[in-house]
């Protein structure tokens, strides 16, 4: 494996990423400010950041601390949030089986939302990538770099600007979701996880405590896994062609 061809690839990862990092950059001056409005010192939100790097996770932690709630439930709450990312690794572990365990922890950790998305589709288009771990690492750490950077602002800005988070920033992390999800629909697991999830979603949003979301959270990745599990190719494009099908069979 030649030193250009990993570097190639690194930066491949990161370029095809940077998308997502303008999405995920109002989110995370957001987050930095959120942090002034809690019993947290700024420190505290930096090394959430470093550590846990979950944007939703750090989000719902963040207010169960400002509302005084224990801390088993606030890891319990932010546990159930994070189970999406079984199924992130379930869909990428056969391209990841063959690393060394130090890589797969890395690139485990690193995963998120949208270094998963640009993973399932450099998967998709080429599944015996010699060096898609490389490209992996390239969007995962592209990713890190702009969730940290954009914390470190927020926190230093949010006692300046403490209204800045009720300005609508958030929306363009809505809207990266939705760049997320969308594509993915077309294969029959994710459809179903998707609108099982959003019913559970809007049908219980009234339950205290966010519960609502936890439970669509848990519902959608219990739908999904049961179909994927079903006897039978369910995993396939949703009115996909013959050559839709061969693809995701490759």
């Amino acid at each position: 494996m030649s030193n250009p061809s990993r570097a190639a690839s690194f930066r491949a990862g990161a370029r095809d990423t940077i998308p997502m990092l303008v999405g995920a950059a109002p989110f995370g001056l957001i987050f930095g400010t959120l942090i002034a409005t809690t019993p947290m010192a700024p420190w505290h939100g930096q090394l959430m950041s470093l550590l846990v790097f979950a944007g939703s996770s750090q989000f719902i932690a963040a207010g169960l601390v400002a509302s005084g709630t224990g801390m088993l439930i606030i890891w319990a709450t932010t546990f159930i949030v994070n189970l999406r990312h079984m199924l992130y690794a379930a869909n990428l572990l056969p391209h990841v089986r063959h690393l060394p365990a130090r890589w797969r922890w890395l690139l485990g950790f690193l995963l998120t939302d949208e270094s998963f998305a640009v993973m399932s589709s450099h998967y998709h288009k080429h599944p015996g990538d010699p060096f898609g771990h490389w490209y992996f690492l390239g969007s995962c750490i592209s990713m890190y770099s702009n969730w940290q950077f954009w914390t470190l602002l927020g926190l230093i800005f949010g006692a300046a600007f403490p209204r800045l988070q009720t300005l609508g920033l958030d929306f363009a992390m809505v809207a990266t979701f939705i760049a997320i999800i969308v594509p993915q629909l077309r294969r029959m697991p994710w459809l179903v996880a998707s609108v099982v999830a959003g019913a559970c979603a809007y049908g219980l949003r009234g339950l205290p405590y966010k519960l609502g979301l936890l439970t669509a959270v848990l519902a959608g990745i219990a739908a999904g896994m049961a179909v994927r599990h079903l006897p039978g190719r369910h995993d396939a494009p949703v009115n996909g062609t013959a050559a839709d099908n061969a693809g995701d069979a490759r």
